[in-house]
């Protein structure tokens, strides 16, 4: 009774039903939910989440202890499955309430001589096993003989409703606990179930996958915050002279802020209330699609000389806008599915099919991104643009390094998202660094960007002129983005006579 078969079977619909089964709130709420038949069961999903232990579980209170908490939950039965038994009936139909954490999933079921695998106990099973006829099959943990929690509700007579009292459930070890309502009486098949469910941690409402994400975005709102400043200062000292490629990672920058913030209370929002409002998650998804969309855009006009090689894109900006808007599209589908309304801590197997239109966009952009910067490379190499040349050497590099890493992470992703690895979430505690991880390396590339293409005071006299060659970079300025350095008389000079310097120029070329 004890393998792992009935994991491999019955697992994997128990977690798609998870994830049909309520998508408003940590708060599960179930609105005529029927049963659905699975093995020799009929059974609805209540939840699956991660739910961290209370501290002290003997001394917390009702504000900080973990628990599972049932109310106003209602079975419903067929009249025609109601008339089949007496007025006088005590026990007329059972549906049993099951509680297990994810490492006791095979305490859960068994099989008899081998074969399938069954959630109820069946006549052989009885035999063998000892458990009783008709009721899920039920093997005490290893650690806490008092799990997996069973739980019963029966029928009375003919009566076509069963209530559950109002019950609570105290979580004293931190693990991934999944809740179900099972009938094993083929008289029940047409169960429908009403009320709801609420899943606390010690800290609030977000499942435990999801809570470190709270705090995570509040350092990412700070970095943000910091980077703000420190962009805009410069900004504001030099915004005479300031690129139209400038103004876009200024677009960047503040939607990046804008979506950390907004993130952040969204997330205490349904921490603080359990609810998660569809209006509000879609909103802030939104957001991050147009923040990722225009991210990508950026570095892909940065990458064909934008701004500082050439003045505009030319023929080559509705095909950017419509890769742009292609792109946004197919972002704000996944991410809708993967956010919006979502609580339990499974991930649905409907991501996978937005997952690859997303990725092929994704790969397409980044051969489009390094052929536009090959051509641009050789471009300032053959103008002998010694300047230009180093900063978009060291753009290339950065953006490798982030696409090898990119491609490392995603190998990792897969394995969590496609349950090779933990077909189960039971490192549901590390899996909110999936998100992080791409919000870290945005934000280090955006970083790279902004210090490559600071604004500064040389930046528009060498944004849209022509290459004056090598001698001529190295003689009038050090980098593109710096500002005069101390003692340099040449650029003082230069901005004191305008036409001097600009028959000067004419000269040299």
């Amino acid at each position: 009774m004890g393998g792992s078969s009935f994991s491999v079977q019955w697992l994997p619909p128990f977690l798609l039903l998870t994830f049909v089964s309520s998508i408003n709130a940590s708060i599960h709420l179930y609105d005529h939910q029927g049963f659905r038949e699975v093995g020799n069961s009929y059974l609805l999903s209540g939840g699956s989440e991660g739910i961290v232990a209370s501290p002290n579980p003997s001394t917390a209170t009702s504000h900080v202890h973990s628990f599972i908490r049932f109310e106003n939950i209602t079975f419903s039965r067929s009249k025609e499955a109601a008339d089949q038994h007496s007025d006088m009936g005590h026990s007329t139909g059972l549906i049993q309430v099951v509680i297990f954490e994810a490492a006791d999933r095979d305490n859960i079921g068994g099989s008899a001589y081998g074969g399938q695998r069954s959630i109820c106990c069946t006549p052989d099973l009885a035999k063998l096993e000892g458990c009783k006829h008709g009721e899920v099959i039920r093997i005490p943990s290893a650690t806490d003989i008092n799990w997996p929690i069973v739980l019963n509700v029966q029928f009375s007579g003919k009566s076509l409703s069963a209530s559950m009292g109002d019950s609570e459930v105290p979580i004293t070890k931190t693990g991934m606990y999944n809740l179900f309502f099972i009938s094993c009486d083929p008289k029940l098949k047409d169960l429908v179930m009403n009320g709801k469910t609420l899943w606390r941690n010690p800290d609030g409402y977000l499942p435990g996958r999801m809570a470190p994400l709270m705090k995570f975005y509040v350092y990412m709102s700070l970095a943000y915050v910091l980077l703000c400043v420190t962009w805009f200062f410069q900004y504001m000292r030099f915004w005479k002279d300031i690129l139209q490629l400038q103004h876009c990672i200024t677009a960047v920058i503040a939607l990046g802020l804008f979506e950390m913030v907004l993130w952040y209370f969204e997330f205490e929002n349904f921490n603080r209330t359990g609810i998660r409002p569809v209006g509000i998650t879609t909103w802030v998804v939104t957001v991050g699609a147009v923040r990722r969309t225009v991210s990508r855009l950026l570095i892909l006009s940065v990458s064909m000389g934008y701004g500082v090689v050439r003045p505009t894109l030319g023929g080559l900006t509705s095909k950017v806008l419509l890769i742009g808007l292609t792109y946004f599209v197919a972002t704000e589908l996944l991410d809708i599915t993967e956010y919006v309304g979502t609580i339990n801590d499974v991930s649905g197997r409907a991501r996978l099919f937005l997952v690859l239109p997303d990725a092929f966009l994704d790969a397409f952009l980044i051969l489009w991104i390094f052929t536009s910067l090959s051509k641009t490379l050789e471009q300032l190499q053959a103008k002998r643009s010694s300047v230009k040349l180093d900063t978009y050497r060291k753009f290339s590099n950065a953006l490798a390094v982030a696409v090898i890493a990119s491609v490392v992470w995603i190998g990792y992703e897969a394995k969590v998202y496609f349950k090779a690895t933990d077909p189960f979430n039971e490192r549901w505690q590390s899996a909110w660094i999936i998100t992080a991880f791409w919000d870290i390396l945005a934000f280090g590339l955006l970083c790279i960007i902004c210090y490559l293409w600071a604004p500064s005071q040389s930046s528009q006299r060498y944004a849209y002129s022509e290459e004056k060659g090598e001698e001529f970079d190295d003689e009038e300025t050090q980098s593109l983005t710096r500002g005069k350095p101390e003692g340099d008389i040449s650029l003082t000079k230069q901005d004191n006579n305008p036409e001097e310097d600009e028959e000067e120029e004419d000269k040299r070329e």
